[in-house]
């Protein structure tokens, strides 16, 4: 197991990751798109979702399952609402576009609901709802993915982990950044643990036969993640609840796939033709005051006398701030070494170079 880290810059992992795809063929612009949402994951603590995920991108867009080229397509729209067809772009490329619109429509009317078929795995659900943050609106996005969540009391993954993230603007820069899976922990965190030899905490995943398990090879191998809550006694269900809601926003308004009938994760026979939602709203619509009450709605639970002294209570999004803090400070991104050089080898297996630099090893 290695658990060494190291540091890399921001940029030094952006250029990486554009060159990755850029030598299978990805437009330039597309390519741009989804480093700086991989890079931003990182910078948020979210590693799971960030180069860890690289691999994924690279290989859909060669196996020919993910286009290289092309633009999002508007198919149905009203002053609030719209449809977009993906066109089986980057995920990037379509929540860009699709957030975009919404704010928009935003600005026009006071909100915009977008939701999209034909579109990929997009990075954090997190980075899109915070562009509404810029505009001083609030932001929403979800999307469905590859079935790898078992319901409660089933033994069958039907479910994506369906991301939910909401962000919402306090005063002076601050703001409730909610971003999270409906899975009790995204895939990615088992599969770190998998890759570094670590057993994952009770309540994460469960084995082929719906028991919870410890091992992460079991919940990889047969088995899948469990909802929100863990099992029925700890309320599992609401979390499955949860999961089925973001396919009503996203597979079911976007006409896209969902469910079982979503590929599976990482088998690049097909295209994985996700749906996805996308929600700004504009405060200034609704009773005034909103930023003041968002601020001091944070500051009333930041401030609460903590259960233990030194792990104070934090708001949704606190984390988060904490470590592009802790990322600022160090001067760019600790990456566990065992990430960064299974990365490095896979560039080499594609002929790329330079390769991200290792020497900057830190404890």
């Amino acid at each position: 197991m290695n658990m060494t880290r190291c540091l890399i810059a921001e940029a030094e992992v952006q250029a990486f990751i554009k060159r990755c795809m850029l030598s299978v063929g990805t437009r330039p612009s597309h390519a741009r798109s989804l480093a700086e949402v991989l890079v931003e994951g990182d910078r948020r603590g979210h590693y799971s979702h960030g180069l860890n995920r690289m691999d994924v991108y690279v290989k859909e867009v060669k196996a020919g399952i993910c286009a290289k080229d092309g633009e999002p397509v508007i198919e149905r729209e009203t002053v609030a609402t719209g449809l977009v067809d993906g066109r089986n772009l980057l995920g990037p490329v379509v929540g860009n576009f699709c957030m975009s619109l919404a704010l928009r429509k935003a600005r026009d009317v006071g909100i915009g609901w977008v939701v999209a078929r034909g579109s990929n795995h997009y990075g954090i659900a997190g980075y899109y709802a915070m562009q509404a943050l810029k505009e001083n609106m609030i932001g929403m996005s979800y999307t469905n993915t590859s079935p790898l969540v078992v319901p409660t009391r089933a033994k069958e993954c039907t479910l994506g982990t369906n991301p939910i993230s909401v962000a919402a603007p306090g005063k002076h820069g601050d703001s409730f950044v909610l971003d999270m899976a409906t899975s009790a922990v995204a895939l990615g965190k088992v599969e770190l643990h998998d890759r570094n030899g670590t057993s994952i905490p009770e309540g994460w995943g469960c084995d082929s036969e719906g028991k919870l398990s410890t091992d992460p090879s079991k919940v990889l191998q047969g088995g899948g993640l469990v909802p929100i809550g863990g099992c029925e006694t700890t309320g599992g269900y609401k979390g499955f609840g949860l999961g089925m809601m973001v396919e009503v926003f996203c597979g079911m308004l976007a006409g896209s796939e969902y469910s079982r009938y979503i590929r599976t994760w990482r088998v690049t026979d097909r295209a994985a033709n996700l749906g996805q939602c996308f929600v700004a709203i504009n405060p200034e619509n609704f009773a005034p005051g909103f930023n003041d009450r968002m601020s001091d709605l944070l500051s009333l639970h930041r401030y609460l006398e903590p259960a233990e002294t030194e792990m104070p209570v934090v708001a949704p999004g606190d984390p988060e701030r904490i470590h592009i803090e802790k990322c600022n400070s160090l001067g760019g991104i600790p990456y566990h070494l065992s990430v960064v050089n299974h990365m490095n080898t896979f560039a080499k297996s594609i002929g790329v170079t330079p390769l991200l630099s290792v020497n900057k090893v830190i404890e």
